[in-house]
């Protein structure tokens, strides 16, 4: 497989908020496999859908808890994070305001979103100005994970899901 197809892989830079250049890319040697758990909706949250695949991906970006989504939509494009990208997710059931996390809406729907927690609720944030925050009750939403990292292909070729 030549260069160009190889997928690229940025892994997240520690204790930066998730912005476009809180990444940095990182080598795709020593891949390992993780599951490959389905679809997240970086857009209007969707039902939740499970695949049993796997994706290789650099051994560094790996934790306790590590699994990847694809995801569909825009909403989380000034983050860094497109349609179709795989993101790498650490299993967690918290997150720090302003963390991007795969959040479980009415344990039915799930988006990817910016969280932020107040007193009032929850802000679900997406990263793209052109559309609009959710907003609910902190008992209506359960943090799954959070962004770790992409796996993003180039254009005109798929990731070798296997």
């Amino acid at each position: 497989m030549s260069a160009h197809t190889e997928p690229r892989f940025l892994h997240r830079t520690p204790n930066i908020p998730l912005v476009e250049d809180a990444w940095e890319e990182i080598d795709a040697s020593e891949l390992v496999e993780v599951p490959l758990l389905g679809t997240v909706s970086a857009g209007m949250p969707m039902e939740a859908c499970a695949d049993d695949e796997t994706v290789r991906i650099p051994s560094r970006m790996v934790r306790r808890n590590t699994y990847a989504l694809r995801v569909r939509g825009d909403s989380m494009i000034d983050c860094n994070i497109h349609d179709g990208d795989i993101i790498i997710i650490e299993k967690l059931e918290s997150a720090e305001n302003g963390e991007t996390a795969v959040v479980l809406i009415n344990n039915q729907e799930v988006t990817l979103k910016k969280v932020y927690i107040d007193k009032a609720g929850v802000r679900l944030q997406p990263a793209n100005a052109t559309m609009p925050p959710i907003y609910l009750k902190n008992d209506d939403i359960q943090v799954l994970g959070l962004v770790m990292g992409v796996a993003r292909r180039p254009a005109n070729s798929t990731f070798n899901a296997s």
